[in-house]
């Protein structure tokens, strides 16, 4: 079956400027939306800060809105290549969720913009704005961690009484806390609190006891064959 279009709402005109250019205003935009929020966010500001006029924004994007989306759009298509770089190959389920997680760290670090922007997007007011977008990106995260999942169902990895699409959502719930506990203040904050002021220092401690975790919640059990080894 032939994959659907994905929607896009810039203007023809804005993919015939240079991808550096292009580049600078996805960014720029990205940045503004996401300290800002939609409401609050500046077209005069994104343009001044992108080395354009405003009048050059308009003939690329119809409204703030399409400027938005299309910013969200790029987030998402960022997040679909890591995920196909880390999931298309043939490693075990929990080689490929450190592969996920350690990657999940590092983007939120470098891209701490890219998660801001996703949970401002999120939020009830804005979720209306891009309900197309939201399904998409969720549903390229469910594909990916479902198939993984079924696959280790498969090879004997993981227990074969619980479905695989409630583990991908208690998977995903995982990624994000710790998305945004990497780049956004408040939960950096809960972090702390959790596990201590230093715990930002200690990456591969949270890596492992994250996967000890996930491990311990999808190996498979190991009934007693008799009554007196309980």
């Amino acid at each position: 079956m032939a994959q659907a279009e994905k929607e896009v709402f810039h203007k023809s005109t804005f993919d015939n400027i240079p991808q550096e250019k292009r580049n600078k205003i996805l960014e720029v935009a990205t940045r503004e939306f996401a300290a800002c929020g939609f409401e609050n966010a500046n077209i005069n500001t994104i343009a001044k800060k992108a080395g354009v006029s405003v009048g050059s924004l308009y003939k690329y994007f119809d409204t703030k809105s399409d400027l938005f989306l299309t910013t969200v759009s790029f987030g998402i298509d960022t997040l679909e290549q890591l995920l196909e770089q880390v999931t298309s190959n043939d490693e075990d389920l929990m080689i490929k969720f450190e592969k996920i997680l350690r990657a999940a760290i590092r983007f939120s670090r470098e891209m701490d913009v890219m998660i801001k922007l996703y949970n401002e997007f999120t939020t009830e007011s804005n979720v209306e704005l891009g309900r197309q977008l939201i399904d998409r990106m969720e549903a390229l995260t469910a594909r990916a961690y479902k198939m993984a999942i079924v696959q280790g169902q498969v090879a004997g990895e993981v227990r074969l009484d619980i479905d695989p699409g409630m583990a991908a959502f208690l998977v995903d719930n995982i990624l994000m806390s710790v998305q945004f506990a990497y780049s956004c203040t408040y939960y950096a904050e809960r972090l702390k609190i959790y596990a201590g002021d230093d715990i930002f220092q200690k990456d591969d401690f949270v890596i492992e006891n994250i996967l000890r975790f996930v491990k311990a919640a999808l190996k498979p059990q190991k009934y007693p064959e008799r009554i007196d080894q309980i």
